[in-house]
């Protein structure tokens, strides 16, 4: 089985692990990208995970205008169809949140993370295909959860029970995907990514965080690509 199509195996046993999971109030609605825009994420790991990579960043989970509009990691519409240069039909996911609508490259809102995480790749490397001959972008968690309002709840603040099944299966396939892989590097995006890659992975591969791109951190609304460059030059990941 070559790379590309082990992380494809490795993907669609986690939807289907965590597609069986249950998840109660204040959480009403649950998005599975890797289910209703499995052709658009088939296709990045097709086609950008075709090799091993020295360094994977790590995200949390699919952000409301990124992940679950597009199926890509960060995926702001813009960045996926203009420079990841993916462009798929994405369906609807079984149960909607009318409140957040999944309308895939239709979408008018823009995630402001991914199009930081990914316009900093795109400055410093050029062309994707550049940037993914040793780097890849994975997300920990594939699953969206969404209450009634249409506020995003991210796993962390889960009930223990509910996210001691939900760690267990995205953690199987952060192992595997390093396995595949063969990182020298594991980044986490922000504080939790980087606290789930250490649980796993006390020794190797190495470790390291980067602030979160979101304009909800305060500090990320500074010139956030100097400060991460900054990070990744200071730990070794980049030159």
């Amino acid at each position: 089985m070559t790379i590309n199509e082990s992380l494809i195996a490795a993907a669609q046993r986690l939807s289907a692990a965590v597609r069986k999971l249950k998840f109660a109030a204040p959480v009403t609605h649950v998005y599975n990208p890797l289910d209703y825009a499995w052709r658009a994420h088939e296709f990045y790991l097709c086609h950008y995970g075709n090799s091993t990579k020295r360094v994977i960043f790590l995200g949390m989970n699919p952000g409301p205008f990124g992940m679950v509009q597009t199926g890509i990691p960060f995926g702001q519409i813009a960045a996926v169809r203009d420079w990841l240069g993916i462009t798929a039909k994405i369906d609807r996911p079984r149960k909607e949140n009318p409140k957040r609508p999944v309308l895939g490259f239709n979408c008018h809102r823009s995630e402001i993370s991914g199009q930081r995480l990914w316009g900093l790749f795109a400055k410093r490397f050029g062309t994707a295909e550049k940037f993914f001959r040793e780097h890849i972008v994975m997300n920990y968690c594939p699953l969206a959860f969404v209450e009634e309002s249409g506020r995003n709840r991210t796993p962390d603040k889960l009930p223990p029970s509910e996210r001691a099944k939900l760690f267990t299966a995205c953690d199987d396939h952060l192992r595997e995907i390093v396995r595949v892989l063969e990182p020298e590097w594991i980044i986490g995006v922000g504080d939790f990514a980087v606290k789930r890659a250490r649980e796993i992975f006390p020794w190797t591969p190495r470790t390291g965080r980067i602030l979160h791109p979101s304009p909800a951190c305060p500090a990320s609304n500074d010139d956030w690509a100097g400060k991460i460059t900054g990070q990744l030059r200071a730990v070794g990941v980049w030159d």
